[in-house]
């Protein structure tokens, strides 16, 4: 795929096709269960999920991307039809699959897909909305993201600075991206740590959210280099980043959290609790 903007004629009523990637496993969660089957306020984060798409009056059905030896998905009860499709070890590959069975399934290559995570159950409709709304005037894309508010630092690892014999103390003269030495063994202190080196600029940090929504064609053609290239993506806008494509950032909101570790579980049941 040419990576010079080589853009086709955008269709201003694409058909929308919904896909929540829900194959994963959750390992930094560390439940016992995946966590897309956490339950939240009676339901799980999948259910949620699926009803907040459901909202959407672009969105008719969804097609749930599951894990080969999925056996829960079905027999859950959902907020609108569902059909499946069976994901790979990586996200991408899931996100490939579920764009071939849309594809296999009469879909158009201008039409539009909206890819959401099935542990962002609090996503607001207005967002899915706003979101669908701005990919369809764009060529390839776009996607829900908020500015980053936070000060974020870079790190390095290093010894503890005291225990350190070889250490020497920072001095005006000194580059300000000078690592200081580790510990040698006979020191006895060589378990590393982090250690601020620097601020990062955050006047152009956005955080990725989903839903993220895309021409199926383009999806397609980029997802098939990154299998090519064997690149690591951790989002389907960063396929096209890859490619120096352009994909819109669209501010969505910051109740619109995704369930990674324990802690997340309280904030999000908070924010359903507020929302209902």
């Amino acid at each position: 795929m040419e990576s010079d903007h080589e853009y086709c004629v955008i269709n201003p009523t694409p058909k929308i096709h919904a896909m929540i990637v829900a194959a994963g496993r959750g390992s930094r969660f560390g439940a016992s269960i995946p966590k897309q089957y956490t339950l939240l306020q009676g339901q799980t984060l999948l259910q949620h999920s699926v009803a907040r798409l459901a909202e959407s009056a672009y969105i008719d059905k969804c097609l749930l991307v599951v894990a080969a030896d999925d056996s829960t998905a079905q027999t859950l009860s959902f907020a609108q039809t569902i059909y499946y499709a069976v994901g790979g070890a990586e996200r991408w590959q899931s996100v490939q699959a579920g764009v071939e069975a849309i594809l296999n399934a009469g879909a158009n290559k201008e039409d539009l897909v909206v890819i959401h995570d099935a542990a962002r159950p609090a996503v607001p409709t207005h967002d899915i909305d706003a979101v669908i709304q701005a990919a369809m005037l764009e060529t390839y894309g776009a996607i829900l993201a908020t500015p980053v508010a936070d000060t974020l630092k870079q790190s390095y690892l290093a010894a503890n600075m005291l225990s350190n014999p070889e250490y020497e103390a920072a001095s005006p003269h000194k580059p300000l991206n000078a690592q200081p030495k580790l510990a040698n063994s006979k020191s006895g202190q060589n378990t590393l740590h982090a250690y601020a080196q620097k601020t990062i600029d955050r006047s152009h940090i956005w955080q990725a959210q989903t839903p993220q929504v895309f021409r199926l064609e383009q999806l397609q053609q980029v997802l098939s280099y990154v299998a090519e290239h064997n690149l690591a993506i951790t989002d389907e806008a960063s396929a096209f980043e890859h490619l120096e494509l352009p994909i819109r950032l669209v501010t969505g909101s910051r109740q619109n959290i995704k369930l990674t570790y324990p802690d997340d579980a309280i904030v999000l049941a908070a924010i359903l609790a507020a929302q209902s």
